[in-house]
C-alpha cells in the first residue's frame, strides 16, 4: 500500500503572497487551452473561416475569458443546486463564499455552454460551430484539475484491496484505509484518452455539432465508470440504484450527447 505523498498546497510564498498549487494548475489549463487553440484554428472548417477572416486570433482569448466565467459561475451554482440545495436555501450569502469550496464539473460545464451560447450571439455564429471549437481543448484542462485534486488529497477513492500494487492510503481522509486513486484514474481517463479520442476525432472535418455530442458521451462515459471508484460525497452517500450523484448527472449528458451526434450525421448525409 502506498500513502499520499502529503504536499503543502501552497507552492510558493512571497511575503503575504501565497501561490497554491491548485491555483497552477488552472494557469496550466488555461495556457493549454491556449496553445491547443492555436492548432485548432489550422484544421477545418476553421482554417478556411480564418483565412476568410470570420475567425480570429483575438477569438482564441475571448473564448478563454468566457469560458473562465461560465466555469467559476456555473460550477459554484451546480455545487449549491445539485449537492447540497437545502443548505444553501437556508444559506443563501454563502453562495457567494467561493473561498470556502465547493465547486461542480456539471455546473461548470453548464456554464460554459450558457457562456458560449453568449459568444456565438455577440459575433452571430452557430453555437455548435463554437462548441465544436473548443471540445477537443477541454480535456487537458480537467486533467490538470485532476492533478491539483490529487496534490491537495481531496476527491480520493473508495476502499481498495491493500493487495493491490498503487492502492493508496489518504491520510486527508481521516484513515489510513487503502484506497483507489481516483484522481490518477480521472486524470488518464477524463484527461488524456479523453483528449487523444477528441484530438483524433476532431482533426478531420465533421458534421457541424457532431464533435460536440462526442464529447458528451466521450466524457460523460468515462467519468460514470470512474465514479465507481471515487468515494461520494459524504452527505449524499449513494443515491437510487447505487449511483453516485456524479453518475446520475453523467446519464442525461451521454443521452444528450447520442442525440447530438446522431441528428449532425444524419443532416449531414441527409444533405
Amino acid at each position: 500500500m502506498l500513502l499520499h505523498p502529503t504536499i503543502d498546497p501552497v507552492a510558493l510564498q512571497l511575503g503575504p503572497l501565497a501561490i497554491h498549487w491548485y491555483g497552477l494548475t488552472y494557469l496550466a489549463a488555461f495556457a493549454l487551452f491556449m496553445g491547443l487553440a492555436q492548432l485548432r484554428l489550422r484544421q477545418a472548417p476553421y482554417a478556411h473561416l480564418f483565412a476568410q477572416g470570420l475567425w480570429s486570433k483575438q477569438d482564441i482569448e475571448d473564448l478563454l475569458f468566457y469560458g473562465v466565467v461560465g466555469v467559476v459561475l456555473g460550477g459554484r451554482m451546480g455545487y449549491c443546486l445539485f449537492y447540497k440545495p437545502v443548505y444553501y436555501a437556508a444559506h443563501p450569502l454563502e453562495v457567494f463564499a467561493v473561498w470556502q469550496g465547493g465547486m461542480s464539473f456539471h455546473g461548470g460545464m453548464l456554464g460554459v455552454i450558457s457562456a458560449m451560447a453568449v459568444f456565438a450571439w455577440q459575433r452571430q455564429r452557430a453555437w455548435f460551430l463554437v462548441t465544436d471549437f473548443i471540445a477537443p481543448c477541454v480535456p487537458t484542462g480537467l486533467a490538470a484539475g485532476r492533478v491539483g485534486n490529487f496534490i491537495n488529497g481531496e476527491l480520493w477513492g473508495r476502499a481498495a484491496d491493500p493487495f493491490l500494487p498503487w492502492a493508496m492510503a489518504f491520510p486527508q481522509s481521516g484513515s489510513l484505509v487503502p484506497r483507489h486513486p481516483s484522481q490518477v484514474y480521472q486524470f488518464l481517463g477524463e484527461g488524456l484518452l479523453l483528449f487523444v479520442v477528441m484530438w483524433l476525432y476532431a482533426r478531420k472535418p465533421r458534421a457541424v455539432g457532431a464533435v460536440s455530442g462526442v464529447f458528451l458521451i466521450g466524457y460523460g462515459s468515462l467519468r460514470f465508470m470512474a465514479e465507481y471508484f471515487r468515494e461520494p460525497d459524504a452527505h449524499l452517500g449513494l443515491l437510487a440504484l447505487g449511483l453516485s450523484m456524479g453518475q446520475w448527472l453523467c446519464v442525461p449528458m451521454v443521452v444528450l450527447g447520442l442525440i447530438i451526434w446522431w441528428r449532425a450525421v444524419r443532416h449531414r448525409t441527409n444533405s
